[in-house]
Order: structure tokens, then C-alpha cells, then sequence
């Protein structure tokens, strides 16, 4: 554990100063953000946080790397996820920097699913009926295709200083929680790849997120988001591959659904990202309108219209991801009334960050009663 505490934190510390850097960069080259009718920013704005990200995973790994025990989790996986996440990262300094197109950058995160597909990075098999070994064209085209949707899933919700980059946070943390701990019950090795990638992106995120949170100074863009999209997919998927799930099964601990917990977390984790993505899409397919034309009735805007804060409301929505992502790591490992008591507590922190911004919006309602005489 001392060791990936080691990792997290060296990477929170290279992001945090590297990223002022990065930012005059970007603005030299011209990847900046000038603020739009349907933005809540008012400042130009550099991008390319995501290349702070990458030279603090560079140097992160490069330097894990000779440790005893973490060191063991460099391999042919590691390898492809670092190739995967440096291209991925590569085609994002050119959205940000051009505005490519959404064909171009499908067909991007394609090629980068592929780079971790030829490294050994693949979906194995799946919970169904048991344990359902898949065919390897089925096993790739699904790796694929969850690549892309979590990578797609992240971007989506980089609407709001440092809401993406704390989600992720708060998906990274449960997603190594849950690594490290089926190691442990189960007596795995502990020096597995989506530990270390986990921890990794938990601390890079935390080291941006001072940078990102509002106002931000700078914006991780496309390069920063389809970059941690890559990495906790490649965790998952790294995960399933490593992990014996007969052997989980058997060994009585936690949920029945253990097995298919590593594909199911960053979809629980990444509910409210899905839940805006779809929304926008019927919302504009109803209008007649294109799914990718932009519009300001994102969750984070109907929050906004509330009375809420920048800061409230990218909190209420931590929160909110809490509530998914946390239960779902405990149901794994204890009773599910454990997990709903955890459930609860988040669920009353958002109710309550939301009730003092509607009393923040309509302060009239909170004015005491006035007080009525009794004749005697």
C-alpha cells in the first residue's frame, strides 16, 4: 500500500507543477477556449491539461518503476495502456489545439482501443450463466466499444470547473479500493497494473484539480479527458483479465455479482455522466436536432438554474457519483445493508447541499414566522 500512496502522491505533486507551465504553453500555441453564448466561463481559458497529466504519469512510472513491489506490475499490459494513453492523449492536443471533427476522433479512439487490444488488453469473458468465455472477435469488438463509451462518457461531463476531474477522482479511488482489496480477501497479487493505473490517475487528478476547480486557470480539453476515459477503461478491462472469476465465485466472499463488478464500476461510478448523455440526446433527437449539437440544459445547468453556486454544484454532483460509485466497492466486499447505510449518507449530503441552495435562491421562505399576540 506505502507504495502506491508513494505513486499517487508523486504524481498529484508533478501534475500540480507542471500544469502552470503547460498552461502558458497552450496559450503560445493557441489552445485556448474563448468563451461562447452557451459557456459558463468569461475568460479565455488555456486547454491541454491533459499533457500535464501525461509528463506526470511518464515521470510517475518511469520512477515506480525500479520499486519492489509496484514494479511488478510493468508488463506487456502496462506497456499497451501507456502506448494507448499517449496516442489517446497526442489526438486530443489536436482537438483542442483544431477542433477535429467526430468522425476523426471515433476513428482516434478506435486506433487507441487497438493499440491495447495488440498488448493483451481485451475482455476475456463475462458473468453469464456462470462464467461465458468469449469468442476473441466478440471479446475485441467489446473491449472496443467499452473503450470508447467510457472514454466518450468522460468527455461529456467536462462541462463544469473540476467536475470531471473530480469524478474521475472519485471513480480512480474505488476503482483501486476495489483492486486492492480483491487482492487482499483473495490472496491475488497485489502488484496488478489497474492498481497502479488507478492510483496513478487518483493522484494526477488530484494534483489538476487546484488548477481546474473554479475558476479554473486551465482546462484539461479533450487531451486531458479522452486520456483519463482511456486509462479507467483499461483498468477495468485489465482487471477482468487478471482476476480468476471461478476462483472468486468460490471463494464465498461478497456479492454473487463480484465477478462482474470490475465492467460494472466505472458505468456505476460514471451514472451521471451516462444519465446526462442520454438525456441530451433525446432531449435534442426530440427537437429535431443533431445529438451533438450543444445546448445548456445539462445537469449541471438545471442545478445551476436552482439557485446553486459553480462550486455547489459541481459538490452536489461529487456527491452524487459518491453515492453510485462507493456502495457499489462495498457491496463487493460486505452486507448490503452496509452498502445502503453508505448509500444513504451520501445521498443526505447532496439533499442537503441542495436545500441550502434553495434556500440560497428563494431566502423569503426561510424568514421566521412572525410572531401573533394572545389577548389575555
Amino acid at each position: 500500500m506505502r507504495e502506491y500512496l508513494f505513486a499517487a502522491s508523486l504524481a498529484a505533486t508533478l501534475c500540480f507543477l507542471i500544469t502552470p507551465f503547460v498552461g502558458k504553453l497552450a496559450m503560445a500555441a493557441g489552445a485556448f477556449v474563448v468563451p461562447r453564448l452557451r459557456d459558463i466561463h468569461t475568460e479565455i481559458t488555456p486547454r491541454w491539461g491533459g499533457l500535464s497529466m501525461w509528463i506526470a504519469m511518464s515521470i510517475t512510472f518511469l520512477t515506480v518503476n525500479h520499486l519492489p513491489l509496484v514494479g511488478k506490475a510493468f508488463g506487456r499490459e502496462a506497456t499497451g495502456i501507456f502506448l494507448a494513453g499517449s496516442f489517446i492523449m497526442l489526438l486530443g492536443l489536436l482537438d483542442d489545439r483544431f477542433d477535429l471533427d467526430a468522425l476523426t476522433k471515433f476513428a482516434g479512439q478506435a486506433l487507441a482501443a487497438g493499440i491495447l487490444l495488440l498488448h493483451g488488453v481485451q475482455i476475456l469473458w463475462l458473468p453469464i450463466n456462470g462464467i461465458l468465455i468469449l469468442p476473441a472477435n466478440i471479446g475485441q469488438l467489446l473491449t472496443v466499444l467499452f473503450v470508447m463509451v467510457v472514454i466518450n462518457a468522460v468527455n461529456f461531463v467536462d462541462g463544469l470547473d473540476g467536475l470531471a476531474t473530480g469524478i474521475v477522482a472519485i471513480c480512480a479511488s474505488a476503482f483501486f479500493g476495489f483492486s486492492y482489496l480483491l487482492a487482499v480477501v483473495n490472496g491475488f497479487n497485489r502488484a496488478g497494473a489497474p492498481s497502479l493505473v488507478t492510483a496513478v490517475v487518483f493522484g494526477m487528478c488530484l494534483g489538476f484539480l487546484p488548477h481546474n476547480f473554479h475558476k479554473a486557470k486551465i482546462f484539461m480539453g479533450d487531451s486531458g479527458a479522452m486520456l483519463l476515459g482511456l486509462l479507467l477503461s483499461s483498468a477495468a478491462i485489465t482487471l477482468t483479465g487478471q482476476t480468476d472469476a471461478n476462483s472468486i465465485t468460490s471463494a464465498g466472499t461478497g456479492s454473487s455479482a463480484l465477478p462482474l463488478l470490475p465492467l460494472l464500476l466505472p458505468f456505476a461510478v460514471l451514472a451521471i455522466p451516462f444519465l446526462d448523455l442520454g438525456l441530451a440526446i433525446i432531449r435534442r433527437l426530440k427537437a429535431g436536432k443533431s445529438p451533438f449539437t450543444a445546448d445548456k440544459e445539462h445537469l449541471h445547468h438545471r442545478i445551476l438554474s436552482l439557485g446553486s453556486t459553480h462550486k455547489q454544484t459541481t459538490v452536489i454532483l461529487y456527491s452524487w457519483t459518491a453515492m453510485f460509485a462507493v456502495p457499489t466497492v462495498v457491496a463487493a466486499f460486505e452486507p448490503l445493508w452496509v452498502s445502503g447505510v453508505v448509500g444513504l449518507f451520501f445521498l443526505s449530503l447532496s439533499l442537503l447541499l441542495m436545500g441550502r441552495s434553495w434556500r440560497r435562491r428563494h431566502p423569503k421562505l426561510d424568514l421566521p414566522a412572525p410572531e401573533i399576540e394572545v389577548s389575555k
